[in-house]
């Protein structure tokens, strides 16, 4: 049988701890509760849950600073759950290490559809098929070792960062459109979130562009998509 995924709801609310464990149990989801950081973090170290749901307005710490102390000890996806809307925080939040972020109210569904499509994610753990990519002198890609070699230096990448980076090597030299981007990287359940490809495309180019202002590797098709320019030869 196939485990049930343990999903770790951390909010001080008693009304929307009972609302989440209702409703993701209607979707084969089992949950379990932190009222706060401490608690949350304990729980994460003991149990291992297999995804977090995590509240930015927590009692005794910030969210985002919880947040990045659960990244400094686990890889545990975590999905932001908050009244938090400004895009200041949502940055914030994904630049911490969260798979994505949802504004409260929301709904049931498409949060459990959210969960399950980062799960899916989650799973798939094993490097990708393009192993030692050989762009030029500057520019090395080792998916088999999920990290860039940047002017001599190893540059790890995220989870999101490598499949992006993936399947826009993949396709070097043709222009992904953003609905497609969307679809390979985060799943059918976002084909209206394209702010995560520009986001995340201006990560990696912070990584592994000698000037991230004048991209040299991974091309912007306006109005359609991003293009990882073509390699010189296959690697």
């Amino acid at each position: 049988m196939r485990e049930t995924p343990r999903i770790l709801a951390v909010d001080d609310e008693p009304h929307t701890l009972d609302f989440l464990r209702i409703s993701l149990a209607r979707q084969g989801l089992a949950v379990d509760e932190a009222v706060d950081g401490e608690q949350a973090l304990r729980w994460l170290r003991e149990e291992r849950p297999h995804l977090v749901l995590l509240d930015l307005g927590l009692p005794d710490a910030d969210g985002l600073a919880v947040l990045e102390q659960m990244r400094a000890q686990s890889s545990v996806p975590v999905i932001v759950v908050t009244v938090r809307s400004d895009e200041a925080d949502k940055i914030r939040g994904l630049e911490l290490g969260a798979d994505d972020y949802v504004t409260k109210p929301f709904s049931p569904s498409e949060l459990g559809a959210r969960i399950k499509a980062v799960l899916r994610r989650a799973g798939m753990a094993g490097p990708l098929a393009l192993g030692r990519v050989v762009v030029d002198d500057y520019l090395q890609l080792d998916f088999d070792e999920r990290q860039a070699i940047v002017g001599g230096r190893a540059v790890h990448l995220r989870p999101t960062e490598y499949r992006l980076l993936y399947h826009l090597v993949q396709n070097a030299g043709h222009t992904l459109a953003f609905a497609t981007i969307l679809e390979r990287v985060w799943g059918a359940e976002y084909r209206d979130e394209s702010h995560y490809v520009h986001l995340y495309v201006t990560y990696l180019r912070q990584k592994l562009e000698p000037d991230p202002s004048i991209p040299r590797y991974i091309l912007t098709r306006r109005g359609l998509g991003y293009q990882f320019r073509a390699l010189a030869s296959p690697s």
